[in-house]
């Protein structure tokens, strides 16, 4: 079977040092199993990697970078939501 038949899938890797999995890069395989085996050969040789996702690409959506206005831009009207528009008693310290 030529990768072209294969499902692509998108591989998320944790590291050890970092609490969310991060995009690391994409594997063609038949079926789930085989897709984590190859993220796990690809990507983690040299065992920098936790824990290890495989997610169909085509299960993914994204939104369009042009869009981005569109998308987040009605936030900034939003200064409540901002941090900085609390104020901080002194005594809670660093937050």
């Amino acid at each position: 079977m030529s990768d072209q038949k294969m499902p692509l899938w998108e591989v998320f890797i944790r590291s050890r040092t970092g609490m969310a999995h991060r995009h690391c890069g994409s594997v063609h395989a038949s079926d789930p199993e085989m897709a984590l085996q190859a993220a796990r050969d690809v990507y983690t040789r040299r065992g920098e990697g936790l824990s290890l996702w495989v997610v169909p690409s085509d299960a993914i959506t994204a939104s369009d970078p042009q869009d981005k206005d569109a998308l987040f831009e009605p936030t900034a009207t939003k200064i409540y939501r901002h941090p900085t528009f609390y104020d901080v008693p002194e005594e809670v310290g660093n937050m």
